[in-house]
């Protein structure tokens, strides 16, 4: 998918309306349109990558960042002290919907093991 299609690009270039949470210089943070919990952000960086596997080395900072701002937006929507759940699905077979890496924050219910 190229970059000028891709739904998160044309988000973080504001042709499109989102729920931003947070946004930096690395990602920015919006409300899942479909959520699955109370809940359901997503943490997408700003630089296109397909998914996971498309991360490189040079990527481990960038990644680590997204995950930080994952728990500082559970911790600001008051969610970690019952806790919260990050995921990252990587390709169609796992769910990924949407190909530009992101994290899935949810909070605000039970969540069950394994997930679905």
């Amino acid at each position: 998918m190229s970059e000028k299609s891709c739904l998160f690009c044309r988000i973080i270039a504001g042709e499109i309306a989102g729920d931003l949470l947070h946004q930096d210089d690395k990602c920015v943070v919006l409300r899942d349109i479909n959520p699955q919990a109370p809940l359901h952000a997503l943490v997408i960086p700003r630089e296109h990558l397909e998914s996971l596997d498309d991360a490189s080395q040079k990527d481990e900072a960038l990644l680590g960042h997204l995950l930080r701002i994952a728990a500082r937006v559970a911790n600001e929507q008051d969610q970690a002290e019952n806790g919260y759940r990050t995921v990252i699905n990587t390709g169609a077979g796992a769910g990924q919907s949407v190909f530009h890496l992101h994290v899935h924050v949810l909070a605000g219910r039970p969540m069950h093991w394994p997930p679905g």
